[in-house]
């Protein structure tokens, strides 16, 4: 018993300087850009109010931590690598921002707000991540659809998934890689909205006649 507490000690001396030295280890937050957006040359207006709901997730993509995947039904979280808030609420921000500077519709703001939207974008986000085979990629994958109240049926849905390789093997070059990818998505997703309101005219409502 007495011959056992030195290594004992030892023991609990190790323990106390790893995370000591794991304490000290800094914190890295990340963020995506959402930079400058260029509206699209002679794009149409169209005479619509957009509400853009809470982008849903599991759970995974609703804590900043950075996820991982490890294998094809594994999936792993760093621990001193974090976003600077949910993705979630960071995909919802960008989608709003990415749908007003197209500068296509009356309005475009956040559901629940004081403006009340003619249709409702919800999306849901199914991964953004990073994974390391074949090569390290950063893979983005979301689902919008676009939801008329009136009707109470949803017209439009589009889901974006896509790899983009990253230029190199630190996180901060995943980062990068999913920025471009994001942005991508984004872009790619607000155009099918466009194209859905082009090939569907908003029907406005017709002026009634002034009594005598």
């Amino acid at each position: 018993m007495f011959r056992l507490r030195p290594q004992f000690a030892g023991i609990i001396f190790s323990l106390i300087y790893l995370s000591g030295c794991a304490a000290s280890r800094p914190m890295k937050y990340y963020v995506l850009d959402p930079g400058p957006i260029p509206a699209p040359q002679g794009a149409s207006t169209y005479q619509v109010t957009l509400s853009v709901g809470r982008v849903t997730a599991s759970h995974l993509f609703r804590d900043d931590r950075l996820v991982y995947g490890s294998g094809p039904v594994q999936l792993g979280t760093f621990s001193y690598d974090r976003w600077a808030e949910p993705p979630a609420d960071m995909i919802q921000d960008l989608l709003v921002s990415t749908l007003r500077s197209t500068g296509q519709y009356r309005a475009v703001s956040t559901l629940g707000s004081n403006i009340r939207g003619d249709y409702v974008v919800r999306g849901h986000l199914w991964d953004i991540s990073e994974v390391d085979k074949p090569e390290l990629m950063a893979r983005f994958s979301l689902e919008v659809e676009l939801f008329d109240p009136n009707t109470r049926m949803t017209v439009w849905s589009r889901r974006y998934q896509h790899d983009e390789p990253a230029q190199g093997k630190t996180v901060r070059d995943v980062i990068e890689a999913m920025d471009k990818n994001v942005h991508a998505g984004l872009q790619e997703i607000t155009a099918g909205i466009s194209e859905y309101f082009a090939s569907h005219p908003v029907q406005q409502p017709k002026a009634q006649p002034s009594e005598n």
